[in-house]
C-alpha cells in the first residue's frame, strides 16, 4: 500500500467511527460557513434543505424549457469551450426521446474527456471539503442540474465515498479536469476512497445502496465546472493562516524579552499618530503579550532602539492580519453562490430585454438561461497571494529576529547564545535552517495568478492558477512554523540565560505561558546536540499551541 492509499485508509477508518456520530450540517446555498464545511471534511453528515431542493426543482425546469424551445445554451444545445459553436441538438419544440438521448450521450462524452488530471489523489479530507462547498454552491440554485446530482453529493458525503481526484492540473479557470472525476465516479466509471479502500466506485455504490448518474441537460458541466477543489485548498490556507497568526505575538514577545527590547513602538502614543488597518490591534495584542514582563521596567542595558525587524513587526503583523480578513471574505462569499456558467436563473429580471440580445436568453414566465463569468475566482486567488506576501514579511522578520538573539552585540549575552558549560558551536550553523525556509517562502509568495499559456484554441486565455497559488499559501505557512520554532528555541534559550544572571526575572503572562509549554517539548541547550528533533518539536509546539 502506498503513502496516499495508507494515508486515506487512516482517514477513512476515522470517517467510519467517531466522526460521523458529529452533528448533521443543513445545507441551503446561502448560509455556509467554513466550521461547517470543516465538520462535513471532518465526517459531519449533511442535509439539504427543502427549500433548496424546491429551487433545485425549478432550475432545472427552466433550464429544459429553454432547450425544448431552442435557446443556445453552453454545454447543453451547444458545445463547451472553442465547441460552443457546434450545436448538439435542436429540440423544435419538442424534448423527444431522440434529444434527450443525445443529451445523455453528449453528458457521459464530456464528463469522460475532460478526466484528466495529474499526479496523487488529494487527501479525503480535502476532498470532502470540495464535496460539501460544490454541493452547497450547487443549492443556491443558479445549476439547473436535475435534483439527483445534488442527491448524490449528500450521498456521498454521508456514506463515505470520497472520488479519487488528482492533485495537480487545473489552471484556475474552474477546475474542469479534476472534478470531473466527481462525475466519472457518480456514473460509476470511476474509483473512489470507501471503507479505507480505493475501490471501483460502481462497486462501492452497489454497496452503498446508490444509484449511479445517468447525466442529463447541464449535469455533466455544472459537475466539472467550478473551483470548489482549489476553494478548498485556499480554506486550508486560510486556516492554517489565522492558527499561525494567533500565537504570533506570544513568539514575538518572547523575543523581545529575549533580546531585552525596548516596548516604545507598540505603545499607543506613537501608534495613534499614524492609524493604518490592524496596527492598533497589532500593537495592543504585543502589548498584551507582556502583561507583567521585565521588559516594563528600566534597565540599563536596552537601547533606545532595537533592529528594524523588532521595531517593524507590528506591521507585518498587521498586514497579515488585514490580508486574512480579505480572504476570509471572499472565500464565505464564494462558498455560498454560484459560479455556474450558464446561469439558470429563475424569476431573472426583464432589465434590457428590449434588446434581442438580452431577450434570446429569457423563458418568459420563468427566468432564463445567462453566459456568466462567474467561473472567475480571481478574487479568491489574489487574496491568497496577498496572504502568501504578507506571511513572508512576518517570516522575514522572524528570521531576522532570529540571527540578531544569536548576536552578542545585540543581547549581551554569550555568542550564539552557547551556555556557560557549553565550549562547542551552540546555535552558529543552524542558521542555515531558518533561512533555507525563507528563501522558499520568497520563492513561493511570487504571484502565479497570470500565468500561463493560451488555450482551446485561444479562446482561454487568462488563468488565476488559485490551486497553485493555494499550494504556496499552504507551504509559506508550513515554513513559517519552522521559522517560528526556531525562534522560539533561541529566543527560550537567550530567556534562561538571562535568568542565570537574574533569578527575579520575570516574563509576562502570556509569554511566561508559551515559555513554559516549550520548555515541556524542548528543553534548554547546555551543551551541544542534534537539533533535528528539536526543530521537529519546535515545528509541531507551534502548529498545535
Amino acid at each position: 500500500m502506498n503513502k496516499s492509499m495508507l494515508m486515506a485508509s487512516l482517514t477513512l477508518s476515522l470517517l467510519s467511527g467517531s466522526a460521523f456520530a458529529m452533528e448533521q450540517v443543513v445545507l441551503d446555498g446561502k448560509h455556509f460557513t467554513q466550521d461547517q464545511a470543516w465538520a462535513i471534511a471532518d465526517g459531519a453528515k449533511v442535509k439539504i434543505a427543502p427549500q433548496a431542493k424546491t429551487q433545485l426543482v425549478k432550475a432545472n425546469a427552466l433550464l429544459m424549457e429553454a432547450a425544448r424551445l431552442g435557446k443556445p445554451v453552453y454545454g447543453l444545445t451547444v458545445g463547451v469551450g472553442l465547441n460552443k459553436d457546434h450545436k448538439l441538438f435542436d429540440a423544435n419544440g419538442k424534448l423527444s426521446d431522440a434529444v434527450l438521448d443525445a443529451s445523455r450521450s453528449f453528458n457521459l462524452s464530456t464528463l469522460r474527456a475532460h478526466s484528466a488530471g495529474v499526479g496523487e489523489a488529494a487527501p479525503i479530507r480535502l476532498t470532502r471539503l470540495a464535496l460539501a462547498v460544490r454541493l452547497n454552491t450547487m443549492l443556491a440554485g443558479q445549476t439547473g442540474v436535475q435534483p439527483v446530482v445534488a442527491e448524490l453529493y449528500e450521498a456521498y458525503l454521508n456514506q463515505g465515498l470520497t472520488p479519487v481526484i488528482p492533485a495537480k492540473g487545473t489552471v484556475g479557470e474552474a477546475d474542469i479536469l479534476l472534478s470531473s472525476h466527481v462525475g466519472l465516479a457518480m456514473i460509476g466509471e470511476w474509483e473512489v476512497f470507501y471503507k479505507g479502500q480505493r475501490v471501483s466506485s460502481k462497486e462501492a455504490m452497489a454497496d452503498a445502496g446508490i444509484t449511479p448518474l445517468a447525466p442529463m441537460g447541464k449535469d455533466a458541466l455544472s459537475i466539472l465546472s467550478n473551483n470548489a477543489f482549489a476553494v478548498a485548498y485556499a480554506m486550508q490556507g486560510y486556516r492554517e493562516a489565522k492558527q499561525l497568526l494567533s500565537v504570533s505575538p506570544t513568539v514575538f514577545g518572547l523575543s523581545l524579552e529575549g533580546l531585552n527590547g525596548n516596548v516604545a513602538p507598540f505603545l499607543p502614543q506613537t501608534n495613534d499618530i499614524r492609524p493604518f488597518p490592524y496596527i492598533k490591534s497589532a500593537t495592543s495584542d504585543i502589548l498584551k503579550q507582556l502583561d507583567g514582563s521585565y521588559l516594563w521596567q528600566l534597565n540599563d542595558e536596552r537601547p533606545l532602539q532595537d533592529p528594524l525587524s523588532f521595531r517593524t513587526t507590528a506591521y507585518t503583523f498587521a498586514g497579515a492580519e488585514q490580508a486574512l480578513a480579505s480572504l476570509d471574505e471572499v472565500i464565505n462569499i464564494q462558498i455560498n453562490h454560484s459560479d455556474d456558467n450558464p446561469a439558470v436563473i429563475v424569476g431573472a429580471s426583464n432589465q434590457y430585454a428590449e434588446f434581442p440580445q438580452v431577450a434570446k436568453y429569457l423563458v418568459e414566465g420563468q427566468g432564463g438561461v445567462f453566459p456568466t463569468t462567474n467561473f472567475e475566482p480571481l478574487p479568491v486567488a489574489l487574496a491568497v497571494q496577498n496572504l502568501s506576501v504578507a506571511l513572508t514579511h512576518v517570516s522575514h522578520n522572524s528570521v531576522m529576529r532570529t540571527i540578531h538573539l544569536s548576536d552578542d552585540h545585540f543581547t549581551k549575552l554569550t555568542r550564539f547564545l552557547s551556555a556557560p558549560e557549553n565550549q562547542g558551536h551552540a546555535f552558529g550553523a543552524i542558521q542555515k535552517a531558518f533561512v533555507d525556509m525563507q528563501v522558499r517562502n520568497k520563492q513561493l509568495a511570487t504571484p502565479v495568478s497570470f500565468d500561463g499559456i493560451s488555450i482551446a484554441g485561444g479562446i482561454e486565455d487568462t488563468f488565476t492558477n488559485l490551486k497553485l497559488a493555494s499550494d504556496n499559501l499552504i507551504q509559506i505557512v508550513d515554513n513559517t512554523r519552522v521559522i517560528y520554532g526556531l525562534e522560539l528555541l533561541h529566543s527560550t534559550q537567550a530567556i534562561d540565560l538571562r535568568k542565570q544572571a537574574h533569578p527575579d526575572l520575570q516574563l509576562g503572562k502570556a509569554t511566561q505561558a508559551m515559555y513554559k509549554a516549550y520548555r515541556e517539548k524542548v528543553p534548554f541547550v547546555a551543551k551541544d546536540r542534534p537539533f533535528t528533533p528539536d526543530i521537529q518539536a519546535s515545528t509541531d509546539f507551534i502548529a498545535n499551541y
